[in-house]
C-alpha cells in the first residue's frame, strides 16, 4: 500500500487502484502505530480515481516532521569517508564510527529545506564537490514505531565536510538540502531485505552516473538507529530518517547546475529532482 500527500488531500494505492482521500492536518493522518490497518479501513469509503493529473500535484509526504539522518551504515560509505578526510586527519573517526557501538546520527533537515517529487535541491556556492546520497528513508511514529518507507536524497558537499568533521552540519544543512518521496508506503512488515536502491544521474540528457546497492549490505538494523534516535529526542509528530547510503560516485565526479538526479527503490518508486547552485546572496538585504 502506498499513500501519495498532494495539496489537498491524500491519495492511496492499492492493488493497482487509486483513491482520493481529504485530509487537512497530515501530521495526524500519518502518525499513527496501526497506519496500515487505518489506511486499509479508510479505502472502502473512498472514491476510486479515474485519471492521473493527481501526480502533478504530488508533495514531499511530510508535514511538520524533522528529517534525521545516519551516516556510515555501509562498507561503501566508510571506506569513502575515510578518504576524503584524509588530508583533515579525519579519516581514522569514520572507521572507528562503522565499528562501533554507537550510531552516527544528526539532524538534516526541516520540511522547508525539503524537496518534493520534481521540486529543486541546491548545491552550496561555496562547496567544490557536491554528491547526491539515495537512501532509504523510514516514517517512524511519535511511539519509535517503523510504519513506513520512502526515498530520501541526502544533498552532500564532500568538500565541506572532508576540510573537517566538524563541519558536517554546514556540508548537510542548508536550503534544498534533502528530498522525498513520492510517497509513504506501507507494506504489512518490515520492508524486504532484498530491496535494491538504484541512482542515474544525467546531465544534458545524457547519463553521467549510475549505481545499485541492497539494502542488506547495512551494518546496521533499522530498529537499531530508530532506538539511538529516541533514546533523547521526542518527535510528537513522528518523524523521518534516512538511513545512510552505500552508493557513491567517486571523485572528481561532482553535481552541476541542471543535472537531473533520480533515485528508484523497489516497492516505493521514482524521486527525481532537478539540481541549481544555491545563490547565499538571494535573500541578501
Amino acid at each position: 500500500m502506498r499513500v501519495y500527500k498532494t495539496t489537498s488531500g491524500a491519495v492511496l494505492e492499492q492493488a493497482d487502484a487509486y483513491y482520493w482521500a481529504p485530509v487537512s492536518d497530515w501530521d495526524a493522518f500519518i502518525n499513527r502505530d496501526d497506519l496500515r490497518s487505518f489506511l486499509g479501513s479508510l479505502i472502502p469509503t473512498l472514491s476510486p480515481i479515474t485519471d492521473d493529473t493527481w501526480r502533478e500535484d504530488v508533495q514531499a509526504p511530510i508535514q511538520h516532521q524533522e528529517i534525521w539522518a545516519a551516516g556510515v551504515t555501509y562498507w561503501r560509505s566508510r571506506d569513502a569517508r575515510m578518504e576524503e578526510s584524509k588530508a583533515a586527519g579525519g579519516a581514522t573517526f569514520y572507521d572507528k564510527v562503522y565499528e562501533a557501538d554507537r550510531p552516527e546520527i544528526f539532524f538534516k533537515a526541516t520540511a522547508s529545506r525539503t524537496a518534493g517529487p520534481n521540486g529543486v535541491v541546491h548545491i552550496r556556492s561555496d562547496s567544490t564537490w557536491d554528491v547526491p546520497e539515495p537512501e532509504l528513508a523510514l516514517f517512524v511514529t511519535s511511539n519509535g514505531r517503523i510504519v513506513a518507507y520512502t526515498i530520501g536524497n541526502d544533498m552532500s558537499s564532500r568538500s565541506i565536510e572532508g576540510e573537517n568533521p566538524l563541519y558536517l552540519p554546514q556540508a548537510k544543512t542548508y536550503d534544498g538540502c534533502a528530498a522525498l518521496g513520492p510517497c509513504l508506503y506501507v507494506p504489512d512488515g518490515p520492508i524486504d531485505p532484498n530491496t535494491e536502491i538504484r541512482l542515474f544521474i544525467e546531465r544534458a540528457g545524457e547519463r553521467v552516473f549510475s549505481g545499485q546497492v541492497g539494502i542488506q549490505q547495512m551494518r546496521r538494523a533499522h530498529t537499531e538507529l530508530v532506538e539511538y534516535l529516541f533514546f533523547a529526542n521526542r518527535f510528537p509528530q513522528g518523524c523521518f530518517l534516512m538511513t545512510g547510503t552505500g552508493i557513491v560516485p567517486a571523485p572528481p565526479f561532482t553535481l552541476a547546475e541542471g543535472d537531473r538526479v533520480r533515485i528508484e527503490i523497489d516497492g516505493i518508486g521514482t524521486l527525481e529532482n532537478v539540481v541549481k547552485r544555491w545563490r547565499h546572496d538571494i535573500f541578501s538585504p
